[in-house]
């Protein structure tokens, strides 16, 4: 699956923001208060109404007079989401392109779901099928998805009723196999990940177990390892094969049991005989095994946000980090990731850059390669020298 394009309005600095042509691998710069964190934080807030309800995932970020743009009228005014994106069916050789709508609404003190619209259409004729169209709790759904596309077929529809207005349609109906690109747009934000890792918890002994992902804190990186290690060896000796090259003068790490029942990581260094604890490495060490071990995840996410990856590297090591994100992005799992790091920048391709300008008070993102002299400068010029130098107009403090 693969997100295309959304459309931001009146949430928080996004007065109304389009992002278009997405990549498997999108890199968002621009200045401190841009919106970087903001714009992550549209998939995280699309999770918490999935997984509780939009008045949850409202009052956790402060309430709808703090969530809503700037100037907007509380009781008239709405927060809008698009999402347009691809959705791998079996039958289907070009996935089709899928929107998903949402609109939320305040009145009298209390947060409701004003529409909710998923439709695509099957082929390159007739018009697109609403497959969830609901507003204030109820609406249909469509109930013979299977036979979508065939001659002569017309939509049948199923009126379906939520507990709440708070609550996504999409939340119920995709629990059920039989809606295919339901299950798959919910998969997609129950599985996002955005990764915030603390170099303290990683290098914490960890108690006896495995963990099959990463946590998004990395408190169970020996655990995480352990299980890549008992079950996808393979993954782990490419690991291993990497670090010499990924961590300077480390050769070696393994997931030890200690006779107490815990897990322990232990690093071999060229320079010395015997392995030490995770507890006496670098931060930098640490944190570039962990992302060693996130992006050859034998699952991946189908969504992954990361945020400053360049806290605690060498920058020399910013671009084989770079490559290590894209490959992981081109094994399934797609990935959003904002920096302040030129010499990141330098690894990334234009396709793949997108920049935050602030206009009138209000963020905007536009895509490098619709910029016309970023285009033309960049056949000559890494990006990120680009940036650090002000030739991309509206991405710097000043």
């Amino acid at each position: 699956m693969k997100i295309e394009s959304i459309n931001i309005k009146n949430y928080k600095v996004f007065k109304d923001c389009t992002v278009k042509s997405l990549s498997k691998m999108s890199v968002f710069l621009g200045p401190n208060g841009s919106g970087k964190s903001t714009f992550f934080d549209v998939f995280g807030f699309l999770c918490d109404a999935l997984q509780n309800n939009v008045t949850i995932a409202i009052n956790r970020r402060g309430g709808f007079p703090e969530v809503i743009s700037r100037g907007c009228n509380i009781n008239k005014d709405k927060i809008c989401f698009e999402i347009k994106f691809r959705a791998p069916l079996p039958d289907e050789k070009k996935p089709p392109l899928v929107t998903y709508f949402l609109e939320i609404g305040f009145d009298n003190g209390k947060v409701y779901v004003n529409s909710e619209i998923l439709k695509y259409r099957r082929g390159d004729r007739g018009a697109p099928w609403h497959f969830v169209d609901f507003s204030k709790g109820e609406g249909t759904a469509i109930i013979n998805e299977d036979e979508y596309g065939k001659q002569g077929i017309e939509a049948k529809r199923d009126h379906q009723k939520v507990a709440s207005p708070d609550i996504l349609a999409i939340k119920g109906l995709g629990q059920f196999e039989k809606f295919r690109v339901i299950s798959t747009f919910r998969s997609l934000l129950e599985k996002w990940y955005v990764s915030n890792f603390k170099i303290e918890l990683g290098k914490n002994i960890s108690e006896i177990g495995i963990s099959e992902h990463l946590s998004i804190s990395g408190h169970n990186l020996a655990q995480a390892t352990k299980f890549i290690y008992d079950y996808h060896r393979p993954v782990f000796d490419t690991i291993l094969e990497k670090l010499p090259k990924r961590i300077p003068g480390i050769t070696k790490v393994e997931a030890k049991e200690t006779e107490e029942g815990m897990i322990v990581l232990k690093f071999k260094d060229s320079s010395f005989s015997a392995p030490f604890l995770s507890k006496f490495v670098s931060d930098g060490t640490i944190k570039m095994f962990a992302y060693l071990i996130l992006l050859h995840d034998p699952n991946p996410h189908p969504l992954l946000c990361i945020e400053e990856p360049e806290n605690y590297l060498h920058p020399d090591l910013l671009l084989e980090l770079c490559e290590e994100i894209r490959e992981y992005s081109e094994r399934g799992g797609q990935v959003l990731v904002s920096t302040h790091s030129p010499d990141f920048v330098n690894g990334v391709n234009i396709d793949e850059l997108h920049f935050l300008t602030k206009e009138n008070g209000f963020s905007r993102i536009k895509a490098a390669i619709d910029d016309e002299q970023v285009k033309e400068l960049a056949a000559d010029n890494q990006l990120g020298w680009l940036w650090r130098n002000h030739y991309i107009n509206g991405a710097n403090l000043k």
